[in-house]
């Protein structure tokens, strides 16, 4: 399972050049059973990236292009009346998948974006008055552009909150870029890239991460990051019991990429920015142009041993 996971890790980088970290954190969050947003400007690879972890770990997939304009059932499905039986017959829209692309996401209403919460977080939906279980594992890659861009809608906390983490690609340095002029475009690459996995050998691996030994001592770490995030007093809304919940189902994933059993405080530490920055609400709205440097600058203030 460990060589199938770094050859995975392997396959993304060659599609995605020059992100090794942001692709790790991608891995991280789908095996700690989390989502994914991934915010940067348009052109970087959002979508590329999306597919290509599709198809490395073998899962089926749909892609919905959030507008304006579009309404809950188009994401969850509609009840149409069958002529034959007489009756009402529920078609399941997009959102039952493996793997959910939801394409500039903050381009939709709010109205729209809560269709997503409850998949999100109980990985079911809801329509006239049935219960419909999505499928396992239920991985939700949302893309989002700039929030100073025309025509998007803030993500309100609630939602951001349902996201495990949050990444930024951004550009490449010059020499991947110059790669990338000389090979082309990187989605044609996507046909040739093959599976490691497959949807249950993922839901096998989500299972080993649980599994993941976390000392009393990481535990204290975890509860004083924790706790920094709500008691200083620049920060208006800090981190929630299941943000937590998730940081350390994070730093599972963390330490079992890396093949260890136990998860070290390293651990935490390369996966918190990501965790934490777009869960984090600042009093001072100027303060908060660089979400990430703040969860880091929370990182060194919090001592590994207290």
């Amino acid at each position: 399972m460990q060589r199938d996971l770094a050859e995975a890790l392997a396959t993304l980088e060659r599609v995605i050049l020059g992100k090794p970290r942001q692709l790790r954190l991608c891995i991280a969050c789908l095996l700690a059973r989390g989502h994914l947003l991934i915010e940067d400007v348009p052109g970087v690879g959002k979508t590329t990236l999306a597919h290509a972890l599709a198809r490395v770990f073998g899962l089926g997939w749909n892609r919905v292009q959030f507008t304006s304009d579009l309404l809950p059932a188009d994401i969850v499905g509609v009840s149409v009346f069958d002529r034959a039986t007489q009756q009402f017959e529920f078609r399941k829209g997009p959102v039952f998948t493996q793997l959910l692309l939801a394409d500039e996401v903050n381009r939709a209403s709010p109205r729209t974006q809560s269709a997503l919460l409850e998949a999100m977080e109980e990985r079911q939906v809801s329509a006239d008055g049935q219960t419909y279980v999505l499928p396992e594992p239920f991985f939700v890659v949302a893309t989002q552009n700039p929030k100073e861009q025309l025509g998007t809608f803030a993500l309100p906390e609630s939602q951001l909150d349902r996201f495990l983490m949050r990444v930024e690609l951004g550009y490449p340095d010059a020499a991947h870029e110059r790669e990338l002029l000389r090979s082309g475009e990187r989605r044609d690459l996507l046909e040739r890239v093959p599976a490691h996995l497959d949807s249950v050998r993922v839901c096998q691996v989500q299972q080993l991460v649980r599994r993941v030994h976390v000392a009393d001592a990481l535990f204290d770490y975890l509860q004083r990051l924790l706790r920094a995030t709500r008691e200083r007093a620049d920060v208006k809304l800090g981190l929630s019991p299941r943000a937590g919940q998730g940081l350390l189902r994070a730093a599972q994933s963390w330490a079992l990429l890396a093949g260890r059993e136990a998860v070290l405080p390293e651990d935490v530490q390369a996966v918190f920015p990501s965790v934490a920055a777009h869960r984090l609400l600042r009093r001072d709205p100027a303060a908060a142009a660089d979400p990430g440097e703040f969860a880091r600058e929370l990182l060194r203030a919090v001592p590994v041993d207290a």
